[in-house]
């Protein structure tokens, strides 16, 4: 399995879809892009889009997580969780892969 998404994530991913309105087939979709300080970048967004040929689609604690095949490559046993403190809160990625990470933990290096 390419990702595994917490419990506190997950219902943080519910309690923002509630609050926007999405529909039942708006997933989760995770991936990365090239960019950022240490070569690659994590990407969160909301999607409807899924494709069978380029897409994997999973199921966690009621949320729909859709992950590119090409991204899944990078994020194979990442799990990636919901991190609240007074100063900042947001997704967290643990990636296994990730040989060198950024100070900030939105970018890394494989």
């Amino acid at each position: 399995m390419a990702i595994n998404l917490s419990e506190r994530a997950a219902q943080e991913v519910k309690r923002f879809q509630k609050e926007h309105n999405f529909g039942e087939d708006t997933a989760l979709r995770i991936g990365i892009s090239a960019g950022g300080c240490s070569g690659f970048e994590y990407r969160v967004t909301f999607d409807q889009d899924y494709d069978e040929q380029k897409d994997s689609k999973y199921e966690f604690h009621g949320v729909n997580v859709v992950v590119d095949k090409k991204s899944a490559l990078y994020l194979d046993g990442t799990t990636v969780d919901w991190y609240e403190s007074l100063e900042k809160q947001g997704f967290t990625f643990e990636n296994p892969n990730a040989v060198k990470s950024c100070g900030c933990g939105s970018s890394f290096q494989a």
